[in-house]
């Protein structure tokens, strides 16, 4: 398996001219997070992630777990890197201060998430389950829960989880049946059993705060009656110092088809007197605080698409150069020496595909977090709303067409292969392991597809969707008009683009009340249109940037791409930005072109998917 070197060039520029980290530092919560501490912090950060844990992703593969009588213990070199990882404080640096974390803007702490994932996911798993836990305790629990355990999550000594699932329930938390009952000194015991439940068990940290889904006695029916509890691994005594082992544990872990090295557990609690639980938040509040943890997450997860299309773009792209085979269209080589596989159109189109893709992916990624903070530091009320309205488009968007081109990227990534990447040796088809579950958990993308269309389709009374569609015809007249043959490219096919986003998304606005099962059956390919057009929007913008920046140096992207082959390749060097422009072009003229022909498929309605009786499926 190739090594990881963490994107930066690429990371900087997209968190200054897509995330406007600038802007973001303007405000007193973020004064300290400028571009140059951005920097220094990645750099480190990809020292870090390179050299302490993608050397770890293959090894975890390999061994995969140690399950004894519910104890859980991981592969070599894991609790060490863990260890190494807290003591380093990236556990800590996008939380609250006063808890003792960072208090870095979320864009930047995704930034250093995307390489965490793309060293090895298995790894990232339990912090970013962590982050979750951390998110809804922040914004729900009581301050005696928080003063106890949000320091040590922060920092990483104690980790955290989500516990949703039930075997009969599946999706529909609102069937779950896990009780819990309340005691004279204000906890409550807990029974019931979880599965899926991600870093449910293992040894790297010391305590693991489990926050778990039950009914209280005489709840109502569904989702309404929902609680959430926040359940110790080891219960804390006053002082702050462990006590004893509470009544949970993992009965199993699940051999799963990647992410081997990360546990994923079948949880029983109360198997004698009960788990000693306590609640956060209101009593029958509880899917409210875990959507908090959910929403969360939906975006790391999002994230992992684009980590591992990353890390299998580095690998494939590294072979691409050295494997030779056959004789490129037009090479000049002496008789009976072959090309090198880059050389071939075919192999240059998937690379390009993956690399183009990941970087719009990054885009839509960064200015997702980044419109999180702004959330948070807008003091004027319409700002709030208009980033809360972005950042419930996006979202969706994020999870559910990153974590699909994830998959479909590193599969690219064991194309480039060949039949070398049917062969676990060369790591290529780990990658596409891993992937396959984004798509699946934190609410499998046939739900992010019916929030986007049900829910955040008609925000705003559609303002909001609208607005979005609006600012993206804009960058496409403005592309379209300069006088450069890529940028007038770039926005011809982005208006094209955007014209077909408004169609569809005027189609299922017009189907919400009537026909909803319509609605439902073009959900899905409405959210990869979405996905498409947002990616293209983010990197016309970023091609528009990047003329301007070459524009400065007395260059245009033509002249720039002349001597792309010469000097150093920075975030600000004319090789740099000629290939920026260059990315965003072939996105233009390969990928954004499929919106349209997606617009059939949205607007077509349920009823063929119903023609074939089920029994005849």
């Amino acid at each position: 398996m190739s090594e990881y070197s963490a994107p930066i060039d690429d990371m900087l520029f997209v968190l200054e001219h897509v995330a406007d980290l600038g802007e973001l530092a303007t405000s007193e919560r973020f004064a300290h997070a400028d571009l140059e501490t951005a920097a220094a912090l990645l750099d480190e950060a990809g020292r870090f992630m390179s050299a302490e844990l993608a050397p770890l992703n293959a090894t975890g593969d390999q061994q995969g777990l140690d399950y004894n009588d519910g104890v859980i213990t991981h592969p070599d070199g894991f609790a060490d890197a863990y260890r190494k990882f807290v003591d380093s404080g990236w556990n800590a640096m996008g939380f609250d201060p006063d808890y003792g974390g960072g208090g870095m803007p979320w864009c930047i702490g995704l930034a250093v998430q995307e390489m965490l994932t793309a060293a090895n996911m298995a790894f990232s798993l339990c912090p970013l389950l962590t982050q979750g836990a951390i998110d809804a305790l922040t914004h729900h629990a009581d301050e005696t829960l928080q003063q106890t355990y949000l320091p040590k999550m922060i920092s990483g000594q104690w980790s955290g989880t989500m516990n949703l699932t039930e075997p009969h329930a599946g999706s529909d938390v609102g069937a779950l049946t896990s009780r819990a009952v309340p005691q004279p000194d204000g906890s409550y015991l807990i029974w019931g059993t979880k599965i899926f439940i991600t870093y449910g068990e293992h040894e790297l940290a010391s305590n693991i705060i489990h926050l778990v889904l039950a009914r209280t006695p005489d709840s109502p029916p569904g989702t309404r009656g929902i609680s959430l509890f926040l359940v110790p691994k080891y219960l804390v005594n006053p002082d702050g110092s462990l006590g004893e082992r509470n009544d949970l544990r993992a009965v199993s872990t699940e051999h799963k088809i990647g992410i081997h090295a990360s546990p994923t557990c079948v949880m029983s609690y109360g198997d004698n007197e009960g788990a000693v639980g306590y609640l956060v938040g209101a009593e029958c509040g509880g899917m409210r605080a875990m959507f908090t943890m959910m929403n969360n997450a939906r975006l790391s997860v999002g994230l992992q698409g684009l980590a591992l299309t990353e890390r299998a773009y580095q690998q494939a792209r590294e072979y691409a150069l050295t494997r030779r085979q056959g004789r490129a269209i037009g090479a000049e080589l002496p008789p009976g020496e072959s090309s090198p596989i880059v050389d071939h159109a075919d192999v240059r189109r998937m690379l390009l595909t993956m690399r183009a893709n990941a970087e719009a992916m990054r885009c839509v990624m960064y200015l997702n977090a980044a419109a999180i903070d702004r959330s948070i530091v807008a003091t004027d009320p319409d700002e709030r709303r208009l980033a809360d309205e972005l950042t419930a488009i996006l979202t969706p968007i994020s999870k559910g067409w990153g974590t699909d081109l994830g998959v479909e990227m590193t599969s690219l990534g064991v194309q480039v292969h060949g039949g070398m990447g049917y062969i676990e040796e060369t790591g290529a088809a780990q990658h596409w392991r891993d992937s396959r579950i984004a798509p699946i958990y934190e609410g499998t993308n046939g739900i992010q597809a019916a929030d986007l269309a049900f829910r955040k389709l008609p925000l705003g009374g559609g303002e909001a969707m609208a607005r979005l569609i609006g600012d993206m015809g804009s960058m496409a007249a403005t592309l379209a008009a300069r006088d450069s043959a890529d940028l007038a490219a770039i926005g011809a096919a982005l208006s094209d683009g955007t014209t077909a986003m408004g169609e569809a998304a005027m189609w299922l606005g017009g189907q919400l009340s009537g026909a909803p099962n319509d609605v439902a059956a073009g959900s899905s390919p409405f959210m990869r249109l979405a996905g498409v057009v947002v990616g293209g929007w983010l990197l016309a913008r970023s091609a528009h940037t990047a003329a301007e920046l070459l524009a400065q140096q007395g260059l245009t992207a033509e002249q720039a791409r002349d001597a792309a082959s010469t000097g150093s390749n920075t975030g600000t060097s004319p090789q740099f930005l000629a290939d920026k422009i260059a990315t965003a072009r072939f996105y233009a003229d390969q990928i954004l072109p499929t919106a349209r022909g997606l617009v059939p498929a949205v607007t077509g309605g349920a009823e063929l998917f119903y023609a074939i009786p089920a029994e005849r499926l």
